[in-house]
């Protein structure tokens, strides 16, 4: 089962034993019964990009999102993030208003986030696939599970590690990490219905490279 599944190498390996675990198989059957049957995303070629992306040793912020987009053209694998030539949606355009903000420049509109991906930054939605105009569609089949290991491993094998918090099923899904080692901030979720609430003014991106700077790594080019 290991084997076939395509995955940045370096998390094959910290998650090789949830691959042969039975809710594994279940859910992989499930996934390609959907890709073969309905329209889903993202394309299944990015379903673990944001692996891909940031190497498990190349990891320094944590960013936990929910679902992927359920729109034509949206979703590309990275939570939060769409194509390049989608228009950003509501809670991405409200980040990078509070990324303005917070450093006092104007933050980068390139809705891809890959750039992030790149510089260490883990974008892992909770559930790696959905059925396109069905939210939460692939939500309670093993993704979540498979999901928290990935958090659960670095949390447990790295140090000094910062995981951005939003919303409250990203705290819940938080609520494990050892705060001794790693720098856990939280707020509300960046979308419309709540970003007032905390969001905006949270200074998660400065506070993000104030600790990584005191932690002897290169701060993130938001």
């Amino acid at each position: 089962m290991t084997k076939n599944v395509r995955i940045d190498e370096s998390w094959r390996r910290r998650l090789a034993s949830e691959f042969d675990q039975p809710y594994f198989a279940e859910l992989r059957n499930f996934v390609r019964s959907e890709y073969a049957t309905q329209r889903v995303y993202p394309p299944a070629t990015l379903i673990f990009r944001a692996f891909d992306e940031c190497p498990f040793d190349a990891v320094k912020v944590v960013i936990l999102g929910q679902d992927p987009y359920h729109g034509p053209g949206q979703a590309n694998g990275l939570c939060f993030a769409v194509e390049s030539h989608a228009p950003p949606p509501p809670s991405l355009q409200n980040i990078f208003k509070e990324i303005g903000a917070d450093l006092g420049r104007p933050a980068s509109r390139d809705a891809d986030l890959s750039r992030w991906a790149r510089q260490g930054v883990l974008l892992l939605n909770a559930t790696l696939t959905v059925r396109e105009g069905q939210a939460g569609s692939h939500q309670n089949r093993g993704w979540e599970r498979f999901t928290d290991s990935a958090v659960q491993a670095l949390a447990r094998e790295r140090e000094g590690l910062v995981f951005l918090l939003w919303g409250a099923y990203a705290r819940r899904k938080g609520a494990g990490i050892d705060r001794g080692k790693h720098l856990v901030l939280e707020c509300a979720h960046p979308s419309p219905l709540s970003a007032h609430n905390g969001f905006f003014g949270c200074r998660h991106f400065s506070k993000t490279n104030d600790w990584l700077v005191a932690h002897g790594e290169t701060p993130i080019d938001w």
